[in-house]
């Protein structure tokens, strides 16, 4: 395996990004994607999550005016940007050679 840096994305950005891939989400689908992997944040925690995440300019977030019932609710929704998108397929791409190399690399001359 050649010498490559780890990927620059932290584990909950990869599954955010990866959530992303197909399509825009609201962030209550992101927080219930989390959430089945065990990820557990407070609303404020996963907003402030995704407000670095926009900085970084991984996703991009607006808001929406949807109907609930009979209710109008305004939700924050993202989409994965050209930049999110790379980082997230570099990291991936990253990880599937470790685990496909790293079982016959000898690590040590020990």
């Amino acid at each position: 395996m050649s010498k490559k840096a780890l990927p620059a994305l932290t584990h909950l950005q990869y599954l955010v990004l990866g959530v992303l891939q197909r399509e825009e989400q609201p962030g209550r689908v992101l927080r219930q994607a989390l959430a089945a992997y065990g990820v557990r944040r407070s609303g404020p925690a996963f907003y402030q999550l995704m407000a670095r995440m926009e900085r970084a300019r991984l996703v991009e977030g607006w808001y929406e005016q949807v109907t609930v019932g009979d209710q109008a609710v305004t939700e924050r929704r993202y989409r994965l940007t050209r930049e999110g998108a790379r980082l997230w397929t570099d990291a991936h791409r990253f990880y599937d050679e470790l685990a496909r190399v790293a079982p016959r690399m000898r690590w040590s001359d020990a």
